[in-house]
């Protein structure tokens, strides 16, 4: 019978969460964060491992408890005005081996929320050359883009993120050119939504395995506009 990761406790402590979003709190139900929550998404990231390197051996899932593909819970609060010290989420990225503290690259992003659970691709927030890197590459190669953004397996799965696109075309483009709306984009990203009852659900790992299949072509446009393997 295909494994069964996550289950409906781990939406009902980030609910609880949601509600005492207090260090004593937290600290009085750590066991049931690593029960519900820490445990079953290291395993998930754990099992992904093979199945990811089977879709490029690019990108990778990292079982670290700490620095790996699960993200902290703790919120960075230094530059926030938002003092809550809990994320009422978890997230998990599957992060390309290029990307390093000074590089950022395309990557697969898992994110499970009380109702707003989506799993996202791509790359957010790009450098301003990265960015421009892209852009070129969608001038050059419509038709590439097209196929990779608007056709399936992408077009079935997944949605590209609206973002905030730039009020002008960015330098060296023209206002006319069919695709200035995308060149536009600050962000290139995109996210398709899962329900908690498909994230609970046995075997979603393989479930999900499907989904980064599906997002293939625009990560390879992505990437090969950085120069980056895919």
């Amino acid at each position: 019978m295909p494994a069964r990761h996550f289950t409906p406790g781990l939406f009902a402590f980030l609910r609880d969460l949601a509600e005492s979003n207090e260090r004593s709190w937290f600290k009085a139900n750590q066991e049931r964060y690593e029960e519900l929550v820490r445990r079953p998404a290291l395993a998930f990231v754990e099992d992904l491992a093979e199945p990811l390197l089977g879709i490029s051996r690019h990108f990778t899932a990292d079982p670290r408890p700490l620095g790996g593909s699960l993200f902290r819970i703790q919120r960075d609060t230094r530059f926030s005005k938002d003092k809550t010290p809990y994320k009422t989420h978890t997230g998990l990225h599957f992060r390309h081996v290029a990307t390093r503290e000074d590089v950022h690259a395309p990557g697969f992003y898992l994110h499970l929320e009380p109702g707003n659970c989506f799993a996202a691709l791509g790359l957010w927030q790009p450098a301003t050359a990265h960015a421009q890197a892209i852009r070129g590459a969608i001038a050059e190669r419509p038709e590439v883009w097209v196929q990779a953004t608007r056709r399936p397996p992408f077009s079935t799965v997944y949605a590209l993120g609206e973002g905030h696109p730039l009020v002008r075309p960015p330098t060296g483009f023209e206002a006319s050119h069919p695709l200035i709306e995308d060149i536009k984009r600050r962000d290139f990203t995109a996210a398709t939504r899962l329900t908690q009852a498909r994230v609970t659900s046995s075997g979603f790992i393989e479930d999900y395995v499907g989904t980064l299949r599906g997002g293939l072509p625009f990560m390879r446009f992505l990437c090969e506009a950085l120069a980056l393997g895919v």
